[in-house]
């Protein structure tokens, strides 16, 4: 049994973490989220490794700065072969727009898949307190709201953002538009760092097509049966 809205996060620092974990989830999961945390340690050949055993990657790099760098950035990645990058939304229409058409027409150029991009809204760490010390005069809520409405306009394929919100995105962008919710949290599951979250059940009935899901699979006894755990709970909903 596995789930194709169940992304496992590799926040792992080591090679040898990495292949342990993909090898006891073994054919349960088959997306994975390589973060700044993996990739800065070990570099791109881990995403290689993934690949080649046919393992769906999310590089989640979150890219964020002037539009031309971004999009070369993304250009640069694309002999990856991963299968979503993302970007920062509050890097503005502009910036998300030539990252979205320069990202179509390099994979064209290479006669490659173009991954999706998705934009991160913002962070699910974010609370209250947070918020209001950076000055935003609207709600969070509203803000993401807004962040993925110009996502979409820009042509991204969808956003990263927390499953509080993905009812009102979906409801603002439609059925086709993408939805990648961190801040997944099993009842029971320790929140850490994360703020808004929501449960798997919750998050897929708001409108989530993807789960991103780290520490409550990586830190249990048995990684395996908790994803399964979340597979179930995504799979009883969708029933």
């Amino acid at each position: 049994m596995n789930s194709e809205k169940l992304i496992v996060a590799l926040d792992l620092k080591t090679d040898a973490d990495v292949k342990k974990l993909v090898e006891t989830l073994g054919d349960s999961v088959n997306l994975y989220k390589v973060g700044m945390e993996l990739f800065y340690s070990v570099g791109p050949d881990i995403v290689r490794w993934l690949k080649a055993r046919d393992k769906k990657i999310f590089l989640d790099l979150k890219l964020h700065d002037i539009p031309n760098t971004v999009a070369e950035g993304l250009c640069s990645l694309l002999n990856l072969g991963a299968d979503m990058l993302n970007i920062h939304a509050s890097g503005g229409y502009t910036m998300m727009k030539t990252a979205a058409d320069k990202l179509k027409l390099r994979a064209e150029e290479l006669g490659v898949e173009r991954p999706k991009l998705i934009a991160v809204t913002v962070l699910t760490s974010i609370n209250d307190a947070d918020w209001e010390g950076l000055g935003y005069k609207n709600a969070v809520n509203d803000q993401v709201v807004n962040l993925a409405k110009l996502a979409a306009k820009a042509g991204l394929d969808g956003v990263v953002a927390s499953p509080r919100e993905a009812k009102s995105i979906r409801e603002a962008c439609g059925d086709d538009f993408l939805i990648v919710t961190p801040g997944i949290r099993p009842a029971g599951a320790s929140i850490d760092d994360q703020c808004r979250i929501e449960t798997p059940a919750s998050a897929i009935r708001n409108g989530a097509n993807y789960l991103v899901v780290g520490r409550p699979i990586r830190a249990a006894a048995d990684p395996k049966a908790a994803a399964l755990s979340i597979i179930e709970e995504i799979n009883s909903v969708e029933r």
